[in-house]
């Protein structure tokens, strides 16, 4: 651990994850209890349509996906709630829609597009100091949000027929919602990458689940295991010299299935001896 503190690359790597880790531990617990994963990958899946406007304008692809995924989010929120369109139909058109906007720039683009593959699988050893601040700002809007309509939040995930009889406003608490997720899915793009994004979301949360009901005590528990897995995959990714996003998701995945075999061992053992 020690060697690899020793390159700056290295300390971007894990402030990144850090970083991401953060704002996965507290909007992944909000999926994972209102059970809205695919609306996250429907969100992260039509950003690269910004990915492809972003190398088309000669800019930061960064900047494009903020836009697109928060446009991306209100337009998915407006439609399951205001029309008749059901929400997976619409998830579908927008996330097909915005890989075929990307994919049209980034054929219109003279070149060759370098940085692709690290926006679609990540690239947590190549995220600049420029990203860590953005990240940070990102971590620090979700963080104020969360803390100020914690309650809110809470009685959405929990009882929306309630929330509305109880007079909070939903729908505008919905989008704001989503929102967030397209922010957190912006913090998420350099480490992990679009199609891995719903991985670093669930799957810290959905472990977390397992020990708390508390959502405070899940964000908390989801934030360490993030950290944690995501620390645990980049160090592996550096020695075996494998894609550090993958390697990321694999530790976290093969975590979590651990965890199911144990429980479901220790359930069975648990049982008593029936003759």
């Amino acid at each position: 651990m020690l060697e690899i503190l020793q390159y700056e690359f290295m300390i971007n790597a894990i402030t990144a994850g850090i970083l991401a880790s953060i704002a996965c531990g507290i909007i992944g617990v909000y999926v994972v209890v209102k059970r809205i994963a695919f609306i996250s990958g429907g969100i992260a899946h039509a950003s690269f349509g910004g990915i492809g406007i972003s190398y088309f304008l000669g800019i930061n692809p960064i900047m494009g996906v903020l836009p697109f995924s928060l446009l991306s989010a209100l337009t998915i929120g407006t439609f399951s709630k205001r029309t008749d369109v059901a929400e997976d139909t619409i998830i579908g058109i927008l996330w097909s829609m915005g890989m075929a906007i990307g994919i049209i720039f980034i054929g219109l683009t003279p070149g060759y597009a370098p940085d692709l593959m690290t926006y679609l699988f990540g690239n947590i050893l190549t995220v600049p100091q420029s990203d860590i601040t953005m990240m940070l700002a990102l971590d620090a809007i979700i963080i104020l949000v969360v803390y100020v309509l914690y309650k809110e939040f809470m009685a959405l995930c929990y009882d929306e027929d309630f929330s509305t009889v109880a007079g909070i406003p939903v729908e505008k608490l919905y989008l704001l919602l989503l929102c967030l997720i397209a922010l957190t899915v912006v913090v998420m793009i350099r480490v992990v990458g679009l199609i891995l994004v719903i991985a670093l979301l669930t799957i810290p949360a959905a472990l977390s689940r397992e020990f708390t009901d508390d959502m405070r005590k899940m964000m908390f528990l989801s934030i360490s295991f993030g950290t944690a897995f995501t620390i645990l995959g980049l160090m592996l990714s550096y020695y075996f010299d494998i894609a550090s996003g993958a390697t990321i998701i694999l530790v976290m995945s093969s975590f979590y299935l651990l965890h199911v075999v144990i429980k479901k061992w220790r359930t069975i053992s648990e049982k008593p001896f029936e003759i």
